[in-house]
């Protein structure tokens, strides 16, 4: 017998006829009935359904109003919003945009007996979940935090990212961050395409790239996030499927400077949101699957300054790079949570204990492609960041380091011992 999703909405709230009855609010009997099997906790099933969202959102907005989402990063740099009404006039530069304030109470950022925690506008984009048909944009605002006496909280690493950049505007540093990240049904253990309590059937290797239904899984949800990353004005440049089944990317830039973080920040937020509407669980753990022999999640950081663009800027690049690894304590201690679980030397990442350069070889810390080695300028890709690593801190770490003091020379990392 072959089954709609309607039917299977309606079998999945079978249970609920023996629940107490609730109020219809106007709606037909068989539609409530609909609406309790898609609101229980089903991966790919919608939170709502479609037809009572459209009956919401053909409602017209005031031409002089719009709908601001305030966006900023909690303690352990998840995102977390919330919404205000504005007059349309606003949204026209980010410094006409009020302050706003939370409970920092309630996301670790504050104690509860002085809890209040300003909100500062720092970026504008458009908002995809909440479009319209006037001409007029509904937004989502990048914030950072800070007390009520206007510093930065401990936990506004954007704050501290902005000393890096500060003054150095010249330098042009463009950022591409490659995001990874791994979608799960909603028991927060079985990724997508694989079987409940146990492995793929096949080792990884058909899943990079892939089609087809056997071997990619999560495309719509990609695909959607690719729209409306679009939407909002990200400089999202592309997706594809990742090595491990489940198993996503898509990257961001080029960013300059500060930006890199902001963009990456929102496109984790419009990320998020996608999948709260697929109802299908996201994490950006580096290491999800710790048994077998699976791929873990970075966040890979391409770095271009304007001299490494030049003709002669592959000097640039390695002198960079020989920085890099004169501080590769410091920079794997801001590079992620868990990222020892990633960084062992195998699954293309070097080890954390040691730092690598090479070129075209995705066993080393930081790689220069084959393209740059051959025009002799270009960029190099930092690979140690971890998926759940915080874009500001790992940008602003990676360009404080670069525009630091010369650094002893690195040899090359043989790709015979990657």
């Amino acid at each position: 017998m072959k089954f709609i999703l309607p039917t299977l909405a309606l079998l999945a709230s079978a249970a609920s006829a023996f629940a107490p009855a609730r109020p219809s609010f106007g709606l037909s009997s068989s539609t409530t009935t609909a609406l309790n099997g898609v609101l229980s906790k089903e991966t790919g099933m919608s939170s709502m359904d479609p037809a009572v969202i459209d009956r919401y959102n053909a409602l017209p907005y005031p031409k002089d109003q719009i709908l601001a989402e305030y966006v900023w990063a909690d303690a352990v740099g998840n995102t977390r919003s919330k919404t205000r009404t504005l007059p349309a006039a606003k949204a026209e530069s980010v410094d006409s945009l009020p302050s706003w304030n939370f409970d920092g109470s309630s996301t670790d950022q504050a104690p509860g007996d002085d809890s209040e925690v300003i909100l500062k506008p720092q970026r504008i984009f458009k908002d995809p979940f909440r479009p319209r048909s006037d001409g007029v944009d509904n937004i989502l605002v990048m914030c950072d935090t800070y007390t009520p006496a206007g510093d930065p909280l401990p936990t506004n690493s954007r704050a501290k990212a902005m000393e890096s950049f500060k003054g150095k505007e010249d330098e042009e540093v463009w950022f591409g961050c490659e995001q990874e990240f791994t979608l799960f049904n909603l028991d927060e253990k079985t990724p997508l395409g694989w079987p409940e309590g146990g492995m793929p059937s096949r080792p990884q290797g058909p899943y990079y790239c892939s089609v087809g239904p056997e071997n990619n899984f999560g495309r719509a949800i990609t695909d959607a996030m690719y729209k409306a990353c679009l939407y909002a004005g990200i400089a999202i440049s592309g997706v594809n499927g990742e090595v491990m089944p489940g198993q996503q990317e898509y990257q961001v830039g080029p960013c300059v400077g500060i930006d890199a973080g902001d963009q990456v920040m929102m496109s984790r937020y419009i990320l998020q949101r996608v999948c709260e509407d697929f109802q299908v669980y996201c994490t950006l753990f580096p290491k999800p699957i710790v048994e077998g022999d699976w791929n873990g999640a970075g966040m890979h950081t391409n770095v271009s300054t304007k001299k490494m663009r030049e003709d002669g800027g592959l000097d640039t690049i390695k002198k960079a790079i020989y920085k890099l690894g004169a501080k590769h304590a410091e920079h794997i201690a801001i590079y992620g949570e868990g990222n020892e679980l990633r960084l062992t030397g195998k699954h293309e990442t070097a080890s954390i204990e040691d730092f690598s350069f090479g070129v075209a070889n995705r066993g080393a810390s930081v790689r220069i492609g084959r393209e740059t080695e051959a025009e002799g300028k270009g960029y190099f890709e930092d690979r140690r960041p971890s998926s759940n690593c915080d874009p500001y801190l790992v940008t602003g770490k990676i360009m404080e380091t670069i525009m630091g003091p010369d650094a002893p020379e690195i040899t090359p990392l043989d790709r015979s011992k990657a």
